[in-house]
């Protein structure tokens, strides 16, 4: 009995997971960024609109390679790459996976938990109607008095405690 009880969502125990560290891994680049390429852009221009490259090898002076990786507790680690090739220090081509957009990617990265819909917090016409004609005290009750003003020249103990 107590077993399925431990399995089940109802139970707050399961709402309760310790924490597990996100990996990134690399440059994020956009399909914003991948848009604003053109081939004959200087490497300047290029390290300005994507960043400074993840991998630039010596053995390979000509091509930049851009990778990002992400891996998170209950989803698939996301890959993306994009290389970029250069003649004579100008952009000739780049090639890679579907950059997904910013706004994309921040959705996806919103996990937090969906507990279900929420409720409508607005009172209908019926009910307001009901709250009104109750009263707005019960009738045995005392009313509390109102404070009581005190002089302007009262004294009041010293905040710290006497020398001892």
């Amino acid at each position: 009995m107590t077993s399925g009880l431990s399995e089940s969502k109802v139970n707050p125990v399961n709402w309760i997971t310790p924490y597990k560290v996100e990996v990134v891994q690399g440059n994020f680049v956009s399909k914003e960024q991948v848009e604003l390429l053109k081939p004959g852009m200087a490497r300047a221009q290029v390290r300005e609109v994507l960043g400074t490259p993840l991998l630039a090898s010596v053995f390979h002076e000509n091509r930049w390679d851009y990778v990002f990786t992400l891996k998170r507790e209950n989803t698939e680690p996301q890959s993306l790459r994009l290389t970029v090739y250069f003649k004579d220090d100008v952009l000739e081509r780049f090639e890679g996976d579907t950059m997904p957009s910013e706004a994309d990617f921040v959705a996806k990265l919103d996990t937090r938990r969906k507990f279900g819909k929420v409720p409508v917090l607005e009172l209908t016409e019926e009910q307001l109607k009901a709250v009104e004609k109750k009263p707005a005290a019960s009738a045995g009750a005392t009313p509390v008095p109102p404070p009581v003003a005190l002089p302007s020249t009262a004294s009041y103990p010293p905040l710290e405690s006497p020398a001892r």
